[in-house]
């Protein structure tokens, strides 16, 4: 499992956005599969995103997490991508870097954003 945490000016919906964006293009696009949004009284925002895709290199699927939220009040959005699921063993979870490739594809998105 691959894990990546970061800190962006965005808002956690714009940050949820430009990573979809990021992973619909390319050769081999990525379905988000969950979505899941929660504000609360005060304007603060917790954004969850769920996205998945097929590797040829690992025969498997993986999947993405993003975790988007603004709740500390320093005026920044704390992003959390985690991917997994990339084996193709039951035993054995090398996933040739596909988990790895994945979250540093979303993070590369963000990048222009980050603090």
């Amino acid at each position: 499992m691959e894990v990546i945490e970061m800190r962006v000016t965005l808002t956690p919906s714009e940050a949820a956005e430009v990573v979809r964006d990021k992973l619909a293009g390319g050769i081999v696009s990525a379905e988000l599969l969950d979505s899941y949004n929660r504000r609360t009284a005060d304007g603060k925002e917790v954004v969850v995103r769920l996205f998945e895709r097929y590797y040829m290199r690992s025969s498997n699927r993986a999947t993405l997490t993003l975790v988007a939220d603004n709740l500390d009040s320093n005026g920044t959005t704390r992003v959390r991508l985690s991917a997994g699921g990339g084996g193709n063993s039951l035993f054995w979870r090398f996933d040739w870097g596909a988990g790895e490739s994945f979250a540093q594809e979303a993070a590369n998105a963000l990048e222009t954003y980050q603090v």
